[in-house]
């Protein structure tokens, strides 16, 4: 079967792309207008010039680089960042009363763009790195610490960390709406199979099961299979027994959310144990279970599961194949607790220590060793003619869940 995948992108990170590719063709402009009113002050103008004219065809050159996330590649990053401070630097080689005489640096303004590159591309911790750079650049450039060197590094460097948190935050936005479209569009379409089922084939085996119950013989057993094919269908169309995996990233073009189907689990992957016991519902067999996940280490939902099956296993053996049984799943912050419970005629006193000694260990390996390897315990009550009652419980702490 051909899986399907179906992708929501998003993205309010794309209008600081173009407001950044705006901004560095602004600031190119601004600092060759400073240089030209200003030339006469620079004793080696031609250094100026230089340097200028290398700016001005890396900005344009570079424009499709900043258009949107992809295209900013960390190698870019690092040679704009250099493009700037080697301008910087350069300064006092221009203008040899720049370490003197407070004003501009030859590449201005223009050096805060690629500190906002860094901090729409990689957030506040790429932003503080950069900008750090840029700080260290500056403090040689002035040769001191002046007052207005240390303003406008600090003015560069909280603005450039903050457009980086900014710029986090939306991302984090952006995968939780994207998620809650995913569920929300999983549910309507859950919601329509399920009219559509509702509406053919459980009413089909709802029919079949009223019909060979009573006609008899062998239509019954088709009745009775029916009927326990129509619950499990119920259970599918209600749960789902294969839940979809929800994988976030972040690419050019914002937030990407994939609906994948899920084949297995890896042995840090939560399972859910409802999933796992859901199959056991049926026409005899009552599932009651938590409206929310019951998240389990994938070891000990399996074991526990395989516990419950040996529990059923036992109710059908000595109970019989017409005795109703009942399964109950507790999830508590501190362990997880499945009640089996049936109507038969219970298990007469003694028998389980008469049934270890014929070599008999269904119940002690079956059930309480599975439970005893996970931490937990299993507990059986039953009163002749009464029913037999089966409590597992699983400490949290032990089964390795995965909240």
């Amino acid at each position: 079967m051909a899986k399907r995948e179906r992708v929501v992108r998003m993205s309010v990170e794309q209008p600081l792309w173009r407001a950044l590719t705006g901004y560095r063709v602004l600031t190119m402009v601004y600092a060759v207008l400073l240089f030209a009113f200003g030339r006469d002050r620079y004793e080696r103008p031609w250094i100026a010039v230089a340097f200028l004219a290398v700016m001005c065809v890396w900005t344009l050159a570079t424009l499709p680089k900043v258009a949107n996330a992809a295209s900013c590649t960390k190698r870019f990053l690092g040679a704009d960042l250099a493009v700037a401070l080697v301008g910087i630097l350069l300064t006092p080689l221009a203008d040899a009363h720049a370490q003197s005489v407070e004003g501009p640096t030859l590449p201005s303004i223009w050096t805060a763009g690629s500190v906002l590159a860094y901090a729409i591309k990689g957030g506040w911790r790429w932003a503080g790195v950069a900008s750090s750079l840029v700080a260290v650049a500056n403090i040689v450039e002035r040769g001191h610490p002046s007052r207005d060197t240390l303003h406008n590094v600090l003015l560069v460097w909280v603005a450039s960390i903050a457009i980086g948190y900014v710029v986090e935050v939306a991302r984090a936005s952006e995968r939780t709406l994207a998620r809650a479209l995913e569920i929300e569009a999983a549910t309507r379409e859950r919601e329509r199979l399920a009219r559509d089922i509702h509406d053919s084939v459980l009413q089909v085996l709802a029919m079949v099961q009223r019909r060979g119950t009573a006609l008899g013989g062998e239509a019954a057993d088709l009745g009775r299979m029916a009927g326990e094919q129509e619950v499990a269908l119920r259970t599918l169309v209600a749960g789902g027994l294969i839940r979809p995996s929800l994988v976030s990233e972040d690419e050019s073009e914002g937030a990407v959310v994939r609906v994948v189907e899920e084949e297995e689990h890896d042995d840090d992957s939560p399972l859910d144990l409802r999933l796992l016991l859901a199959p056991r519902a049926g026409a005899k067999i009552t599932l009651s279970e938590p409206g929310a996940p019951v998240l389990l280490a994938p070891p000990a939902a399996r074991e526990l599961a395989a516990a419950v099956g040996a529990a059923l296993d036992n109710v059908r053996v000595h109970a019989g194949e017409d005795a109703n049984a009942w399964i109950l799943v507790e999830d508590w912050p501190d362990e997880v607790i499945v009640t089996v419970r049936d109507d038969g005629p219970g298990i007469p006193e003694g028998r389980l220590e008469e049934a270890w000694d014929e070599g008999r260990m269904g119940v002690a390996l079956s059930i309480r060793g599975r439970l005893r390897d996970l931490g937990g315990s299993a507990e059986l009550i039953s009163v002749p003619g009464q029913g037999t009652e089966v409590e597992l419980k699983v400490p949290r702490g032990k089964a390795g869940q995965g909240r």
